[in-house]
């Protein structure tokens, strides 16, 4: 079938004719330059019509985590995403981990290299998405700078309950709805991200992070998840918010902690006395994929929850954000605005 040739903002693409009334309507998700008309109804057959995404994905795949310290860098938890700036004179990498049958998603503008990354479970996703693109579009044309955006994402597995790869398909949907040109540069996910070990499976690359000033992105591990971890991860386990909250304000240098209450969770102090096995059947969508910080870190988050029943009260009396800014030793340090 004879293709035909669309020139839109410096960009030759490639679509089939009967397709063209659908790129009028609307952008649409592009993969080496060829518009993505229509996606499939799964992720096997994703890869199969795009094979040029599994190449992209081996240099990435073959790396190994680094340890990221605190020093110049941000860490963003799940249901967070951040939108950073390359003048951001405090941070030079973003990125989060953690990722088992979630999602992590990066959206680089190739030209300003404004950057936005998530860390996605499925809740807020719509929103999120249309807020990363417009964030990233915001600020780019603020810069002045030409270039196009890139989508990356990356994370999960063949996991058993099939959480990874409704999220993998609900996350590509989203962005193929997006009203912008959307560059699909990496999707290293599902079957692409999973090993075997024995008769179980785990993701290959659990973290991820994006160098702000290169544009590198490469699999990572946090040695520090502040400001104010276990506040933060409470708000996933108590029910808090469904929402994905933006964390960081680029243009001040500072994060943000939203005011948020839960209801107190009863009998906490029985789920504070269980064995690691139960809280890692209980509380986890990949119980047998999670890396050992897991269990630590949900206790962390129940202890928060147990010692602060009211946060309304006892964190947000005036309910206004908690603020943060880094000092020059990589710490963040709690401001008044």
């Amino acid at each position: 079938m004879r293709e035909c040739s669309v020139h839109s903002h410096g960009l030759n693409l490639t679509l089939h004719p009967e397709n063209a009334t659908t790129f009028s309507r609307r952008m649409v998700l592009l993969i080496n330059r060829s518009i993505v008309c229509d996606l499939p109804k799964d992720t096997n057959t994703f890869y199969r019509l795009y094979p040029s995404l599994k190449e992209s994905a081996r240099p990435l795949l073959s790396q190994t985590h680094k340890s990221i310290t605190s020093l110049g860098s941000l860490y963003v938890l799940q249901r967070e995403y951040a939108v950073v700036s390359p003048n951001d004179k405090y941070i030079s990498i973003v990125g989060t981990d953690n990722t088992t049958t979630c999602c992590s998603v990066i959206v680089r503008h190739s030209g300003s290299g404004v950057t936005s990354l998530g860390h996605f479970d499925g809740s807020g996703l719509e929103n999120a998405v249309s807020e990363m693109v417009r964030k990233v579009q915001e600020y780019s044309t603020i810069s002045g700078e030409l270039g196009v955006l890139e989508l990356h994402i990356v994370g999960g597995f063949l996991d058993k309950r099939g959480y990874s790869e409704t999220l993998a398909m609900q996350l590509l949907y989203a962005f193929h709805r997006q009203l912008a040109h959307i560059h699909l540069v990496t999707a290293c996910t599902c079957d692409l991200n999973n090993v075997l070990r024995g008769n179980t499976n785990y993701p290959i690359i659990y973290g991820i992070s994006v160098n702000i000033k290169t544009g590198e992105i490469f699999p990572s591990t946090f040695v520090e998840k502040g400001p104010e971890f276990a506040l933060r991860s409470s708000r996933i386990f108590a029910g808090g918010s469904s929402d994905m909250q933006e964390v960081y304000e680029t243009q001040m240098f500072i994060f943000k902690i939203n005011p948020f209450n839960y209801e107190p969770m009863r009998g906490i102090e029985l789920w504070l006395n269980e064995g690691d096995d139960f809280i890692l059947q209980h509380l986890s969508t990949s119980p047998e994929a999670e890396p050992p910080h897991f269990v630590t870190d949900v206790k962390s988050a129940l202890s928060f929850i147990h010692q602060n029943p009211f946060p309304s009260v006892t964190v947000f009396p005036e309910n206004r954000p908690l603020y943060f800014r880094k000092d020059e030793f990589g710490q963040w340090i709690p401001i008044r605005i």
